[in-house]
Order: C-alpha cells, then sequence, then structure tokens
C-alpha cells in the first residue's frame, strides 16, 4: 500500500507531544485492559428522586417494555383498591411499582453521572464581557453572549476567551483545566493546527486575537454539557433495532395474556386481572428493558471518564463495530521524539570526525533531536559538551522548515547537517562531492526503521559529507502485543506515515501493523478510507489538522484531537480533550465493552425469562390440566406464592444488575465465536441458574407469610 513515489523526509523533526500528553503507553496486561467503569451504591439513593420523577407517563411511554409495566401497576392498583382486603392484590401492584421504579433508578444513576460532570463544566461557563476589535482596530466591550460568527476578540493574561475560535494573530499559554482537568497550560497560536480555543478557558500570558467560529450557547462547553447530561443522546441503531424487538415480543406477549381467561374460564379455573398482569410482567424481557438505556447512557460516560467527548452514542457503538484502524505512526505507535544511536562515516573520514562535525551543528537546534545528536557525542565519543556562547565570532544557523538544516560558520569552516537531499544540494552548489558510500548508509538506515541526516563540512578543502547520523524512532513498548490482541479480534490495524517507504516498512515490522500508508497525503487517506469502507468495513481514525477534516468525515468513527483545528473538530464525531492519538485503540475497546454489556445482559434476561415460566405456568394450570405439575421443577409451594416470588424476583434482578450494566461486562480480547461461546456459558446458563435459585428461596420465604403459603 506504500506510496510509488519516494522522497526524502520533509523534515528532519517530527511534532512533540502535547505538554500535558502522556508521551508513553507503559506495558499493560495482555488480557482486561479495559476494566469495567466505577460505580458507587449511594448514587442509588441520590438518583431515588429522580427516579420518582420519571413515573410521569410522559416519560415511560419512551420505554415500550416499561410503559407495559407501568400500565399493569396502575390497573393493579385501580383493582386493589376495589378489594382493600386483598392482600396478594396489594402485594403484587407494590412490587410492579418497584419494577418501574427500579428500572427508573438505573437510568437515573446512568444520567446522574453525567450531571454531576455538567455541573463541573457549567462552573467553567461564565458570562465574560468580550473586548471586540472593530474595523478601524479600535475595541468595544460587549457581553459574551453578544458575539457573533465571525467577530474578532481581543485576549491577553488573565481574560476567559469568550466564544470558541481561531487564533488569527499572536501566541499565548492557555489553562484549559476547566475543560481537560489537566492543570498543564498549552500553546495556541496563529497558523498550523494548534489555532484552536475553546470559550471558557483562561489565557495565561501573551495576547491574541480570536475569531469566533460559534454562536452563543453553541459553544464546545454547551454541546459537552448536553451530550453528558443526556439531554442530546440519540439511540444507537442497535439499540433502536433491539428496543423494536422488545417492543414486538411485548406485543406477542401482551396478546397471548389477553386470550388466556376465555381458555382458563372453558376449563374451569378464573384468572384475576392481578394474575394476568402478573403473568405478563414475567413473560415480557422486563430486565434488559429496564436496563437498556442505562447501558448506553454507561457506554458514553465510561468514554467521559477517559476525557473523550462522544459526538453521538452512534459514533460509540460503530467504534465497536470497528474493523480498521487507521493509526498515525510518530505520537501513536512510536514516542515521537527521534534519538540520535550513531554516527556512521564515510570513507576517508572517521567516528570522531562525524561526531565532532556533528555536535557543532546542532548546537543551534533546539529540536529534540537536534538536543539527542549533542547527548550522543558527549557519552559515547567523550565530547565535552560545548556552547553557543563560547565559540567567538561564530555564525550560527538555525533550522527552519525551508532549508531543513541546522549548522554553524566558525574558524574559516562551515558545518551543515540536516536532510539527505537539503545537505547534499548545499555540498553540490559549493562544488564539493558527496561520498559514494553515503546514499548506501542512508539507504540502510531508512531500511532499519530509522531517519539519517547528513553531516557535511566546507573548509580548505572544499565542500564534502563526512557521514551520516542515525536518527531512530522509537516504538512504544506493548505495542506488538496490543496489536496481536486486535487481530485477535479481527481487527486490521494500518499505520499511516509522512516517512519514505523503507523506513515506514521497517517501523510497521517493529510494531507489528498490518499495512502502512508511507508518504501518506490527506487524498491518500481519503481514498484508503473508501477503499475500505467499500470493503463492508467500518474505519476508525484519529486527527488534528485543518488537512485531516476530509478523511475525519469519512471514517466511521473521527476522533479529533481538542489541540487540533475548529475543522477537524467539527469533522470528528469525537473529541479528544487529553489530544492523546493513543487512546483510539482504548475507543474502540470502550465500544466493544458497550455492545459486549448489552448482547450480555440481553443474553441473561431471555434466560431468566426462561425459568420464570417454569414458574408461573404451572401455578396458573396444574390444578386443571394435572400434567403441567411436571414444569414445577421447582416445587413451589402454591399458586399464589409461585406467581409473587417470580414478580418479586423480577424486579430484585434489576437492581441486582444496575452496577454490571453501568460497569460494564469486562472487556477481554478475542474472537467473535469464542466471546459467544463465553457469553453463553456465563449469562446464558448464568441466566438459567440464577432465577431457579432466586425464585424458590423467595417462595420459601413468601411461604411463611399467612394466606399465601
Amino acid at each position: 500500500m506504500s506510496s510509488d513515489v519516494h522522497k526524502q523526509e520533509d523534515s528532519m523533526s517530527t511534532p512533540t507531544l502535547a505538554p500535558h500528553q502522556d508521551a508513553s503507553m507503559g506495558h499493560q496486561p495482555a488480557e482486561g485492559r479495559v476494566q469495567a467503569g466505577l460505580f458507587d451504591p449511594r448514587q442509588l439513593v441520590r438518583s431515588l428522586p429522580d427516579a420518582f420523577r420519571k413515573l410521569d407517563p410522559r416519560v415511560m411511554v419512551k420505554s415500550p417494555v416499561m410503559f407495559v409495566v407501568w400500565i399493569g401497576s396502575v390497573l393493579t392498583t385501580a383493582f386493589s383498591f376495589q378489594d382493600p382486603g386483598d392482600w396478594f392484590g396489594w402485594t403484587i401492584s407494590g412490587w410492579l411499582w418497584l419494577t418501574v421504579l427500579f428500572a427508573n433508578l438505573a437510568e437515573a444513576v446512568a444520567e446522574g453521572r453525567g450531571k454531576a460532570q455538567a455541573d463541573t463544566l457549567r462552573k467553567a461557563k461564565s458570562d465574560t464581557v468580550a473586548r471586540r476589535l472593530l474595523g478601524d482596530g479600535s475595541e468595544e466591550r460587549v457581553p459574551g453572549t453578544g458575539l457573533a460568527i465571525g467577530d474578532l476578540v481581543v485576549c491577553e493574561a488573565g481574560d476567559i476567551i469568550p466564544g470558541d475560535g481561531d487564533v488569527v494573530e499572536g501566541v499565548a499559554s492557555v489553562d484549559e483545566s476547566a475543560i481537560t482537568g489537566e492543570s498543564a497550560p498549552v500553546i495556541r497560536e496563529s497558523g498550523g493546527d494548534r489555532s484552536a480555543v475553546t470559550g471558557g478557558t483562561k489565557v495565561l500570558s501573551d495576547r491574541i486575537v480570536v475569531r469566533i467560529t460559534t454562536r452563543p450557547g453553541e459553544t464546545f462547553i454547551d454541546r459537552m454539557i448536553n451530550l453528558v447530561e443526556g439531554a442530546a443522546r440519540q439511540k444507537t441503531p442497535n439499540e433502536i433495532a433491539l428496543n423494536i424487538l422488545l417492543a414486538s415480543l411485548t406485543i406477542v406477549f401482551l396478546l397471548a395474556c389477553a386470550t388466556l381467561p376465555p381458555f382458563a374460564d372453558h376449563a374451569g379455573t378464573h384468572l384475576t386481572m392481578v394474575v394476568l398482569v402478573a403473568l405478563l410482567v414475567c413473560l415480557i424481557p422486563t430486565t434488559i428493558g429496564a436496563l437498556l438505556s442505562a447501558i448506553g447512557i454507561a457506554g458514553m460516560d465510561r468514554l467521559v471518564q477517559r476525557n473523550v467527548l462522544a459526538m453521538s452514542g452512534r459514533a460509540v457503538e460503530a467504534a465497536g463495530d470497528v474493523s480498521t484502524l487507521l493509526l498515525d505512526k510518530t505520537g501513536t505507535i512510536t514516542l515521537g521524539n527521534r534519538q540520535a544511536a550513531e554516527f556512521v562515516p564515510v570513507r576517508g573520514t572517521t567516528q570522531a570526525e562525524v561526531a565532532d562535525a556533528a555536535q557543532l551543528s546542532s548546537l543551534a537546534d533546539e529540536t529534540p533531536e537536534g538536543r539527542s545528536i549533542v547527548v550522543l557525542a558527549k557519552e559515547r565519543y567523550g565530547l565535552r559538551e560545548r556552547h553557543q556562547g563560547e565559540l567567538v565570532g561564530a555564525e550560527w544557523v538555525a533550522f527552519t522548515a525551508q532549508t531543513r538544516m541546522s549548522g554553524v560558520d566558525v574558524d574559516g569552516r562551515r558545518v551543515r547537517k540536516g536532510a539527505t537531499a537539503s545537505v547534499i544540494a548545499w555540498v553540490e552548489e559549493r562544488g564539493g562531492t558527496v561520498a559514494e558510500d553515503a546514499d548506501r548508509i542512508a539507504d540502510r538506515i531508512s531500511a532499519a526503521g530509522g531517519t539519517p541526516l547528513l553531516v557535511a563540512v566546507e573548509d580548505g578543502d572544499g565542500a564534502r559529507v563526512l557521514g551520516v547520523i542515525h536518527l531512530k524512532d522509537v516504538v512504544k513498548e506493548g505495542m506488538r502485543e496490543r496489536f496481536e490482541e486486535l487481530r485477535r479480534m479481527g481487527i486490521r490495524t494500518v499505520m499511516i506515515t509522512g516517512d519514505n517507504p523503507l523506513t515506514a516498512k521497517a517501523i510497521a515490522e517493529e510494531a507489528g501493523v498490518d499495512d502502512f500508508l508511507a508518504e501518506a497525503t490527506p487524498e491518500d487517506k481519503m481514498a484508503l478510507i473508501k477503499r475500505e469502507q467499500a470493503g463492508g468495513r467500518l474505519v476508525a481514525m484519529t486527527g488534528d489538522g485543518t488537512n485531516d477534516a476530509p478523511a475525519l468525515a469519512q471514517a466511521d468513527v473521527g476522533v479529533a484531537m481538542n489541540t487540533g483545528t475548529s475543522a477537524a473538530k467539527e469533522a470528528g464525531n469525537m473529541v479528544d480533550l487529553d489530544s492523546n492519538p493513543t487512546k483510539l485503540i482504548e475507543i474502540v475497546e470502550i465500544g466493544k465493552q458497550l455492545l459486549i454489556t448489552r448482547g450480555a445482559l440481553t443474553t441473561f434476561s431471555i434466560a431468566n425469562d426462561v425459568a420464570k415460566y417454569f414458574a408461573i405456568i404451572p401455578a396458573l394450570f396444574a390444578a386443571v390440566y394435572p400434567g403441567l405439575d411436571k414444569l414445577n421443577i421447582m416445587r413451589l409451594s402454591s399458586p399464589d406464592s409461585a406467581i409473587l416470588s417470580a414478580v418479586v424476583f423480577n424486579a430484585l434482578i434489576i437492581v441486582a444488575l444496575v452496577p454490571l450494566s453501568l460497569k460494564g461486562v469486562r472487556y477481554r480480547p478475542m474472537s467473535a465465536d469464542r466471546m459467544l461461546r463465553r457469553n453463553l456459558g456465563i449469562y446464558g446458563v448464568g441466566g438459567l441458574i440464577a432465577p431457579f435459585a432466586g425464585i424458590k428461596l423467595i417462595d420459601l420465604l413468601v411461604s411463611l407469610i399467612p394466606g399465601i403459603g
């Protein structure tokens, strides 16, 4: 997949990580990397008022299954009022109301965690006074809510940025802790991929001019508040499909229960409305119906806990179905700061000469690579570390993106170090020669995954290349193991890099990715995404620049860095507030955990219902059809006890599963068939065993109640 056009490095330095960004993944265990989320039992108590408020039928109707249970609760309560002495009816009514309340509680707890995060964000959002620039260069003070798209505002040290925008002039240090939770300031400057600023953040130094890009009420903080509160949460396609299935099953069982009374009367038994409602509630899939919304909200919340903002539940779900990951090499697969590994002399020179020239030419190079060259010359070759100030009369040549070289003119010598093409051109312009083995050494370093920099000198003997510096791009620890896990899950990984194909191939082999795209341009990324999608695959990628926006918009999961441009953040459907591109892998794992949790609890719910059939159906009809007593394998005490035990268990199991629905099933990398077998074994078999044991235990307790046992 590598490009056919070979070219030299565009620069001899790669971007460094943001100050607050973790430079290393560190080694993590192969299994269970995405741990279960947090759950505080006190959240149940704090969320009770919200659970009661959700009893409003206008809210309940949004969940078809639980709305049927709510209607059943109303009916059984009304019939119980007609016979105040019917303790069985009152007990059934009470537990049906508890079933509805517990379902609301699950959703309220999930939403409550988001509301707490929203309250924190609201503290960062304040009504600020903006200094708007006028056409004549003067300023006017206006409320931040009065700004329009395109307005220019001035922000200096101590000012709160009044709205989302892009820096069009100046550079400043900005405190974004209100958004990211990270205290380290970040640099925002005009041009490039670090120009976007967020309303509510604070300028710590210098002066910038910001062009407003959003309307009041539509800022990034506003969107974050709406999303973490659940106000803007849309149900995902899978969630909608499951809701339709649950509603269909509910209608089927509703019709079945509605047709039972005539048959029961014909058989000589009478089914009261309370019994029919209890039967219906135990037959329909109440467990998953009660927890479905909480599972979806909790999935988004797990991303928020990791400082990732998903613009929709659809994006989280898509992350779980991703089959191709596009990963930038620098900062994601590698540490990002290439380090000098060795000095290789060409024929006719020595390592000492190359080390001396490399150190001299790097004194004016403030990039991490330049610093590493100075350190290597000192530590490996014993050269004393020199400083610019001690070289009297020296003229320093700083590295620039245009020249792609740095160096010094001192004592009648000109020393240069830089990208291969740039140094060769510099030597040839001065009539010098390039050693025959220079290209061969550079190719060997590239083939090994390194970056070659040439060192040259011009003195009384003319201009010539002395040797090659080997810069090594360090692959992060544990990446090969992590890619192997993704491969076991059926996910294909593609490394994206601007390196030449030789370097890219070596890094790809060391890291263990499945494929790579070398010398990548925005058009190349877009074409790659479209090819993958045409093959039926879902694609995830990260980006931070305006040139990444088209690819982010095309990808099924586009994760924009918070440090990136407004265009990138608008194009993606997720924003990583920490701007850590490595987090894309974790996002995919969280998405899979959401799908696994939903599937596991659905399996458990269906298995639960099977056990409840064995409890209620024999209890209702065994007296008329004695052969059905063989199905009463739990040997429940009486029909009333069996019905009540099933209803009580039906309510209690919802509360018992609330922590699991919020924390999520522990994620383990494995193939789909292994995952299916595991879920069926744990949640299918477990879902059958738990209700048999639970209903029997409740029956033993219920049978002690006079009039029921």
